[in-house]
Formats: C-alpha cells, structure tokens, sequence
C-alpha cells in the first residue's frame, strides 16, 4: 500500500537520522480516553490546574483535590494504550526510538512494553509523602479515600485531564484528606504540578540521551510549558533536526525540519510498519 505523502516524508527522515528520541504528551493518550489540557490552538479547555504552592499550603486547595482525584483516578487506572503507544513500542523494537520521554503521568507508554521511558512528570499511580519522602501506592490511596469518604460516590462528574473531575462548592466541605501511612505526613501525587520543578537529574538524564540522538521527534504535544520547550530548543541550537507530530500549534513550529498535522496514531502506525529493522 502506497503510503500518505506526510508519512513517506517521515519515514525518509527517519532513515537518514535513525537515532530518535521521542517526546510526548497529552495528545497521545486522547484516544485511551484521557482529556486533554488544551485544545488545537493551545489555549486552556477548561479550569487552570492545581499549583504545587497552593497544594503544599492549602487544606482547602488539598481537599478539592483529592475529592476530584478520588472521582478521575479510575478513569486514569483504567486506560489502556492505544494505536499510538503501540507504533512507538514497534518502533523501538526496530532500533530506531533510542529514548522516550513523556509528559504524561498516566504510564500507558509503560503499559504498550515500551522500555526506555523517562516519566517527565512524574507518575500519578504513585504518591510521596513531603515529611518523611515514602513512596506509595495511589490504589492504597484510593482505597483509604472510599473507606472514608463515601459520600463521593453519589456524584456524577465531568472527567477531566490527569485523573482530575469537575467538583466544587459544598461537596468538598465534608472531604476528609488521607495521609503517610508511615509518619501521618503530608501525602501529594508524586508528579509535577503547574508551578513545581522536574528534578535536576531528571532533566540532566534526558539532555545526557538527547545528546547521543540523530533526531528529536514530538508526537501529541503543544510544547507550551519550559520543561518539555527546553529540549528542542537545545536540540535547534546543536542543529539537530526536530520532527513533529501534532495537528494543533505548538510552540516550537519555527523549530521544526519537518511538522506532520495528522493524527498520530494512524500516522505512527503507518511510519512504523513501513521501516526495515536496524537489527
């Protein structure tokens, strides 16, 4: 089968610059059923998400939270991989995705059996404590939020990006907020919120992997915030071709060698099928 005119011009990129890594975001969960953050245009679909100062110093802020993470984490927990996730597993067994790095924290690239992924983010099926730093489990959490929270149930909600629903006003004046298992601390997902920082040794890892690439390839991102932006602005002024695919703007378009505004999906799954094995 012929392939699309976008689709050959990727896949002739791709052979002349075999070594990718890839960046994603939230575009390429939309069709496992997770919303997304902004729309073609880039600008914001719903309410502003949670701040990381407003979490950290605000009961208020940390049970409107944790009322509409206890209504949208199953959504999340529940979500399988799509064609999208699966093309890029594909192409990394083929030897061409060296490393990929998401945005996301819903861990579906994990799910496909992708190997080498760096959670940007974080990853929302896991929640630090701030006091004692213990890792645990989200489903724990889960479990503790129904136990002593029923009351939730009865609500029917509109699900959000990021296992986030829409519930305000008097249903959060009851919520009882879950803590450390360990010392009763502070508990918090263990991802990045809007205002938060990406560790240093994350953000020293994905340059380290970067700099070892031919190509840098964005697929289902607008770029809009600095921690993803940061790569291809690094990969441009090292002159190292950045691809994309994404149907709406973003905010590196003048970066790009090469934009492809196509649903990823169809798109991956075509480039992948169509390459040869670098084995």
């Amino acid at each position: 089968m012929a392939l699309d005119a976008s689709v050959q011009q990727l896949r002739n990129f791709v052979l002349d610059h075999p070594r990718l890594m890839v960046m994603t975001g939230a575009g390429i969960s939309q069709k496992s059923g997770i919303p997304t953050y902004r729309d073609g245009a880039g600008t914001w679909t719903s309410s502003q998400p949670i701040q990381h100062r407003e979490f950290m110093h605000d009961a208020t802020v940390r049970k409107r939270y944790w009322a509409r993470s206890y209504k949208g984490w199953p959504n999340v927990a529940s979500a399988r991989p799509n064609l999208a996730h699966f093309a890029l597993r594909h192409l990394e067994e083929l030897e061409y995705v060296q490393f990929l790095v998401t945005q996301n924290i819903d861990r579906l690239h994990q799910k496909a059996g992708q190997q080498e992924v760096i959670d940007l983010h974080g990853r929302l099926d896991q929640v630090v404590c701030m006091d004692c730093g213990e890792i645990g489990s989200r489903e724990d959490v889960q479990k503790w939020l129904e136990a002593h929270n029923s009351y939730l149930d009865n609500l029917r909600v509109t699900q959000r990006p990021d296992g986030d629903a829409e519930i305000e006003g008097a249903a959060l004046k009851e919520m009882r907020l879950p803590s450390c298992t360990y010392c009763s601390g502070l508990i918090k997902p263990n991802v990045v919120f809007y205002g938060g920082l990406v560790e240093k040794k994350i953000i020293s890892r994905v340059f380290d992997q970067l700099s070892k690439c031919d190509a840098l390839l964005v697929v289902g991102s607008s770029l809009m915030v600095y921690s993803s932006y940061r790569y291809c602005k690094f990969a441009h002024d090292h002159a190292m071709p950045i691809l994309c695919v994404n149907e709406g703007i973003t905010r590196a378009d003048e970066l790009f060698s090469l934009k492809v505004k196509a649903d990823c999906a169809v798109t991956l799954e075509q480039l992948a099928d169509s390459l040869p094995s670098r084995r």
